[in-house]
């Protein structure tokens, strides 16, 4: 409530000094009221008239001088009584305004009571809705803990039911051996009986029966004399089922209760391969798989085809792993290696290196999911859908053929690394090296080896994983998946040219980041296609990078990651590099010293692996030197990777070396450290003959 203030405002007007004097004594006498002067008659004339007004005036005049010289007192009186009504108002507004405050105060403690009372209010109603949030919670927690009880008693109840039931069969069933004797006593009888009844040798009276039928030949394990002698006579000259007696089924016996066991191990061991390792290996392994590579290969990856039809406007086609199979059978590498059967990879597996919405997306039937995919897939030139310009996509058989790409790797990785297969060669498509974590590009969709490297960590913790990828293209979904793992070295040689080659990625100063720092090399070739790179080059990086630092490493198992971009025959836009096939044998043979798994190669690649000889490398190959485009992309990876890793030090001298100058350079200094090794060897037996000398020479 806000008290009503009335403020009485007065307009004080000045006017003459009789309107606001207080005595009316004091006013003037109004001109009507004055005395005429004597000196004017009524006779008299206007001339003499107007002389005296004049006069009249005149005396006026002086009146009022005389009036305003008599009125001093009372203006200062006046002024006074002005001074004391300012006054009294200036007292009239502050009391006013101490009013005012007072009242605002009054007004600021009631709203600060009345805020303070709101805040209260809503923090009571908080902690009654926390309160209320509590106890619904605490509810459902004792809602499903309940249940939970309610499904607990539930199983058990039914276990123990199964355990009553396998108890009541196990009490009413027969052992193998009881049951083959009862067997064979119902064959005896059976035979008997007939026998009798073929020859006519006995008598027709059926009393006669029961003396000459008794089986003489049973023994214990014939059936009890006394549930014989039950039996009437009418009965025994007959055969009747109610004689025999029950055969049950012999679940319960230990052997087949040992078998559903090993049958039950067996079937998850099939449901997933990657669980096989939990209880150690099987011996039951074929030994002469041990010595042989391992190929894995599915038709069904053929499936993953444009739906236009025309396989010539699409690089990555069928025909591209078909055509490597039939060289295989051709060949008869194939009859020397063991031939595994693929698998599709679990969605489990696939979110190891990707997202869940990609992997539903892609490795699941978009139509059953019921996703969106407007914004997903685009309408290719020749008519076909795809994911960009380059990748396509088939409704029906890309999910199935990707999955199964990524699962057949999976599963030759894990028998090379398990020790069941020597090595491998996966025959997959679509590629998987430019996969990123939620992005498919450059004919990928699932990073195959980069999911294999993940389960070899997570289900038999391999500690060094070494992933060459000799694709002409960089991998930077593999990159990517490991760039701050310092348990996988990923090493990738690939066109670059200052990042204008597809995908622009893998410049030589990526190098990792965080803990994988030093464990990511790019041996990034520029320069172009002037002269294009070919085996000398590559030899000489794998002598002078790859080799050096993957020794260094010393890793427990090695994928390769291969495409056959890098060999003669690519357009430029795809490669246009000139390596042959009999390079990739050695640059695989020299892999193979550092530890087993294999994947990914080509024809040339399995020979290695079946360690047949290789066909030599020409001698103009084996003279030639790296261009000098590869020499200065080398010696720029050198001068960034030699300081994590010492071995590139020494190969550092031989950069611009052919291989024959390098392998004589090896022997030079493996002769000269030999003949320094065997000089220090003389050296100290010198050094032992003088001492012993120098003992014998004061002992004496």
């Amino acid at each position: 409530t806000t008290p009503t203030t009335t403020t009485t405002t007065t307009t004080t007007t000045r006017s003459p000094p009789s309107a606001w004097l207080p005595n009316p004594t004091l006013h003037r006498p109004s001109p009507q009221l004055a005395p005429r002067p004597p000196s004017q008659a009524a006779g008299q004339s206007s001339v003499s008239g107007h002389g005296l007004w004049q006069g009249w005036v005149s005396a006026m005049i002086f009146r009022d001088q005389f009036d305003s010289n008599s009125q001093d007192p009372p203006e200062q009186q006046l002024q006074q009584e002005l001074v004391t009504l300012k006054h009294k108002q200036q007292l009239q507004r502050q009391l006013l305004i101490a009013e005012f405050q007072r009242q605002h105060e009054q007004l600021s403690r009631q709203h600060e009571v009345q805020l303070q009372e709101h805040v209260k209010h809503q923090q009571d109603l908080l902690a009654l809705k926390h309160q209320q949030e509590l106890l619904e919670h605490q509810r459902k927690m004792e809602q499903q803990r309940h249940e939970q009880e309610i499904e607990k008693q539930q199983r058990e109840h039914k276990l123990l039911q199964l355990k009553n039931k396998e108890r009541g069969q196990e009490s009413a069933v027969a052992s193998t051996e009881v049951k083959m004797r009862l067997q064979e006593f119902v064959l005896n009888k059976k035979k008997a009986l007939a026998q009798r009844n073929l020859n006519h040798c006995l008598p027709s009276d059926p009393r006669f029966w029961y003396g000459k039928t008794q089986h003489s030949s049973l023994d214990q394990s014939s059936p009890p004399q006394t549930a014989l002698s039950a039996y009437t006579h009418p009965m025994l000259g007959t055969y009747d089922s109610k004689d025999d007696f029950p055969l049950r089924k012999t679940a319960s016996e230990p052997n087949l209760k040992l078998r559903s066991r090993l049958k039950q191990k067996v079937t998850e061991r099939r449901s997933s391969p990657l669980l096989r390792r939990k209880d150690g290996p099987i011996t039951t392994a074929k030994k002469r798989s041990l010595d042989l590579a391992g190929l894995v290969y599915d038709s069904l990856m053929q499936k993953h085809q444009c739906m236009c039809g025309n396989t010539t406007s699409h690089p990555e086609h069928a025909g591209r792993i078909q055509s490597i199979w039939s060289r295989l059978q051709e060949t008869g590498l194939r009859a020397h290696c063991e031939c595994i059967r693929g698998r599709k990879a679990s969605l489990e597996e696939l979110q190891t290196v990707h997202s869940e919405a990609h992997v539903l997306l892609y490795g699941t039937n978009p139509l059953r999911q019921k996703l969106d995919l407007s914004p997903m897939f685009v309408r290719l030139p020749c008519g076909g859908i795809g994911v960009d310009s380059d990748t396509i996509w088939n409704e029906v058989h890309s999910s199935s053929a990707a999955r199964l790409a990524v699962g057949s790797v999976v599963e030759l990785v894990f028998k090379v690394a398990t020790g069941e297969l020597k090595n491998g060669f996966a025959v997959v498509r679509p590629p998987g090296h430019h996969a990123e974590e939620s992005t498919p590009m450059g004919f990928c969709y699932f990073n195959s080896v980069a999911i294999a490297a993940k389960l070899l960590q997570q289900r038999l913790n391999v500690s060094k994983i070494l992933i060459v990828d000799w694709d002409v293209h960089h991998g930077n979904g593999t990159q990517q998946a490991f760039y701050t793992d310092p348990s996988i070295l990923y090493l990738s040689l690939h066109r670059y040219d200052d990042g204008n080659f597809f995908p622009g990625s893998g410049a030589p100063d990526e190098v990792g980041s965080g803990a994988g720092e030093g464990f990511n090399v790019n041996m990034a070739f520029t320069g172009g296609l002037e002269p294009p790179m070919g085996d000398a080059d590559y030899l000489a990086a794998f002598r002078t990078v790859v080799m050096p630092i993957a020794n260094e490493f010393a890793p427990d198992v090695v994928l390769v990651s291969s495409g056959f971009d890098v060999v003669d025959g690519h357009a430029p836009p795809l490669g246009g590099y000139k390596l042959t096939a009999k390079c990739f044998g050695y640059l695989t043979r020299q892999l193979m010293g550092l530890a087993g798994a294999i994947c990914d190669a080509s024809e040339a690649c399995v020979s290695a692996l079946l360690g047949n000889e290789l066909d030599p490398i020409p001698d103009e190959v084996v003279q030639q030197r790296p261009n000098a485009n590869a020499v200065h992309s080398m010696e720029k990876v050198l001068e960034i990777q030699s300081k994590y890793w010492r071995s590139l030090q020494r190969s550092a001298s031989t950069l611009g070396c052919s291989l024959s100058e390098a392998l004589r350079h090896d022997v030079e200094e493996a002769e000269t450290v030999s003949a320094m090794a065997s000089l220090s060897v003389a050296n100290k037996h010198i050094g032992k003959r003088y001492a012993l000398l120098s003992m014998c020479s004061s002992s004496q």
